[in-house]
């Protein structure tokens, strides 16, 4: 399949952006040979240069330094030997699927015969399992049918190397699981040379022959390359229980993670918190606990334990122009004082309109939740809640809108008190040095540390976390849970936190709860974690027992795959076309 020379090279290239004191270095000195036929992924944080690499190999921009060659020939623009599929679809929307393969296809073959530009056409759309829709313009499409059209687009170019740029980041956990594996098998049958950019370590060994990190920048520079020794096809569930696999998982993740240990580490020593009470606590039930440090606040003390979070035959139904839709049919649990749930399921199945029933933010249809022996009827300062995007004012700092919320709820504390509060959960998710920073000018990754800070310094009874690292990379997203179960494990916090990443899941968790699919989701099954804490990403990876409860957890996943009533694939696609792009981004309500 490969042969010794290599298709396309880098040579000593580094790349900047701007001048003067406004010039970012971004990528320095890089060296990349990939032999012809060869799968490669190219794996590395946000901000770290990959799109810019991948711009490079386009041709789209030109390296400061350096050579870059393909065939031995220098590389002064882009062509139609490489074929690039970028996050966004950039389709044109006026025409319809196979409108938009065709017309890369009659500029690149303008002079073949109109039968063999057709047959081209229809190939490649077959290939990626559009033929059904191949007369839908991009806005009946969903996203995940979206990013199948500008793979069926490069591909019907016949390029002799495929650049993808975090093709499928922008989608579900599901629909990217299922367009993973099409392109496993379409790499298999074209045998092309692939280049992948992706934040996914799990996608990158699912997929590639060789991995290579992009060192963290400024200045980035390629990692060492590491080999997948795994035969193709591969299979996520049997992959879970291959020790090469494991190996090969824990030795790159490891690499990763070594590499992007920062901020945190240097935020300095956190503000002493004052002694003074929330809002929602009562200052008589309240009582020292040996557990937390002697600067921490004291824990809210409550007679009931066990039943601290109750959820009694909880239903919430919709009305349709066709009759009620039951979303969620009896969600029953009980939950103790300090444990921590992870919720998991599909894409639809009500695991956030279970969480936003718990906020008081969604009306209950029956049956009813309680916490610390109050039912819940509307919101309060007793539950607080981080979402997917932490919604902050954006022409507030961040030390700002953390304290619209602290404000309010130590109405009887000192200015000074009030501030120590806010900044002692600043400094604990490690944005010491940027509290003053507008909202605005933050990155993802510190916006949502800006959410985690506003929620733990409410001092809740219950902490509900709506996927707080899903519009993150995967890589931020370690980090990010790292701090969150750094400041939980200070304040042992009642929580539930809904997530469709399996990883997550096991991490946070003392009990996983996996619904079953929507409409009239329940619970399908409850798994206790039984791993030491405090726990880390690299002791998990090193766990025997781990892989055990991951297995659970995919073959769960895996056997409502289809959906809720086993639909066949096909009509699951047919399903995911009528959903339009927002059913595949989004998790239903």
């Amino acid at each position: 399949m490969t042969h010794a020379s290599p298709i396309i090279e880098m040579k000593s290239v580094s790349k900047s952006y701007g001048e003067g004191k406004t010039r970012a270095e971004i990528l320095s000195g890089v060296d990349l040979s990939v032999k012809e036929g060869e799968f490669v992924a190219i794996v590395g944080f946000s901000g770290s240069g990959k799109t810019t690499l991948i711009s490079l190999l386009a041709g789209l921009i030109a390296p400061d330094e350096g050579d870059i060659l393909m065939r031995g020939a220098k590389v002064e623009g882009p062509g139609p030997e490489r074929g690039l599929v970028f996050q966004s679809y950039s389709l044109m929307p006026w025409l319809s699927v196979r409108g938009n393969v065709a017309l890369a296809v009659d500029s690149v073959f303008a002079k073949a015969p109109k039968a063999e530009r057709q047959a081209l056409v229809e190939k490649y759309i077959a290939m990626v399992g559009l033929s059904h829709a191949a007369d839908r313009k991009p806005a009946e499409l969903s996203g995940g049918m979206r990013q199948r059209v500008s793979v069926a687009r490069a591909l019907a170019m016949k390029p002799e190397i495929l650049l993808l740029d975090e093709p499928l980041s922008a989608l579900d956990a599901l629909t990217r699981a299922k367009l993973q594996d099409e392109f496993a098998a379409i790499s298999q049958v074209e045998k092309k040379t692939i280049i992948l950019i992706t934040n996914d370590v799990d996608e990158a060994i699912l997929l590639a022959d060789r991995i290579i990190p992009l060192d963290p920048g400024p200045r980035a520079k390629l990692g060492p390359s590491f080999s997948v020794p795994l035969a193709h096809p591969r299979e996520r569930t049997a992959m879970n229980s291959d020790e090469t696999f494991k190996r090969l998982r824990r030795d790159v993740t490891n690499y990763l993670m070594e590499k992007g240990r920062h901020a945190s580490e240097e935020a300095g020593d956190a503000v002493a918190l004052p002694n003074v009470v929330p809002i929602s606590l009562d200052a008589k039930k309240r009582t020292p606990s040996p557990d937390l440090p002697a600067a921490y606040l004291k824990a809210a003390h409550s007679p009931i334990e066990r039943g601290f979070v109750e959820f009694f035959e909880v239903r919430k139904t919709y009305p349709t122009p066709k009759g009620p839709l039951t979303v969620v049919d009896g969600f029953d649990m009980k939950m103790e004082k300090g444990e921590f749930i992870s919720l998991i399921g599909h894409s639809g199945c009500g695991k956030s309109t279970v969480l936003s029933m718990a906020a008081g933010l969604n009306d209950i249809s029956s049956g009813g939740i309680v916490l610390d022996g109050r039912e819940v009827s509307g919101a309060g300062p007793d539950r607080a809640v981080v979402f997917q995007a932490p919604s902050l004012m954006p022409w507030l700092t961040a030390r700002e809108n953390v304290a619209l919320g602290v404000d309010r709820v130590y109405p009887n504390a000192m200015p000074a008190e009030r501030r120590d509060i806010v900044e002692h959960y600043l400094h604990r998710v490690g944005l010491g040095d940027a509290m003053h920073r507008r909202a605005a000018d933050l990155s993802n990754g510190m916006k949502q540390r800006v959410g985690i800070a506003r929620a733990f310094a409410l001092s809740p009874k219950l902490l509900l976390l709506d996927e707080p690292f899903g519009m993150l990379d995967s890589l931020t997203r370690w980090e990010l849970q790292d701090v969150l179960m750094d400041v939980w494990k200070r304040t042992q916090v009642t929580a539930i936190c809904v997530t469709h990443d399996v990883d997550e899941a096991i991490l946070l968790a003392d009990r996983v709860v996996m619904m079953t699919n929507g409409p009239m989701a329940k619970i399908g099954k409850i798994m206790k974690v039984d791993l030491p804490r405090p726990r880390s990403r690299k002791a998990l990876l090193e766990h025997p027992d781990y892989y055990l409860y991951r297995q659970q957890l995919l073959s769960f996943l895996e056997e409502y795959e289809t959906g809720a009533h086993g639909k066949k694939p096909a009509e699951a696609n047919d399903a995911e076309a009528a959903k339009g792009e927002s059913g595949s981004r989004q998790q239903a309500a």
